[in-house]
């Protein structure tokens, strides 16, 4: 049984991939919902602020290196566009155990 916790604590899953930055969240996450974005070994943290369902407030926090200033962009267009689906993949996985597939974006979000 230990075993089997472990192995879930370490577990990521991929969420999205868009434009190189890749979308995950650790399987023993907490609150307030957050996204790990990764790109070339640099990480931020995307808190996503929700009221009655819906992201009200979205705040970046770099944590390991630093995202190039274009690669920022990418990721601020792409969550602002997709933030309360984010929110709702989060609930999904911690609330209700559902798992997704990973979804890759290759073309830019306008």
């Amino acid at each position: 049984m230990i075993f089997l916790y472990l192995c879930k604590k370490i577990v990521m899953p991929k969420i999205y991939q868009y434009m190189g930055i890749v979308f995950k969240f650790w399987s023993n996450e907490h609150d307030p919902i957050h996204i790990h974005a990764e790109y070339k070994g640099a990480v931020m943290v995307v808190f996503l602020y929700v009221k009655n369902g819906v992201v009200t407030h979205v705040r970046y926090k770099e944590y390991v290196g630093k995202f190039p200033p274009a690669k920022i962009k990418d990721l601020k267009t792409f969550v602002s566009a997709n933030k309360n689906t984010l929110s709702f993949a989060w609930t999904q996985f911690f609330e209700n155990d559902v798992r997704f597939k990973p979804i890759t974006i290759t073309r830019r979000i306008k």
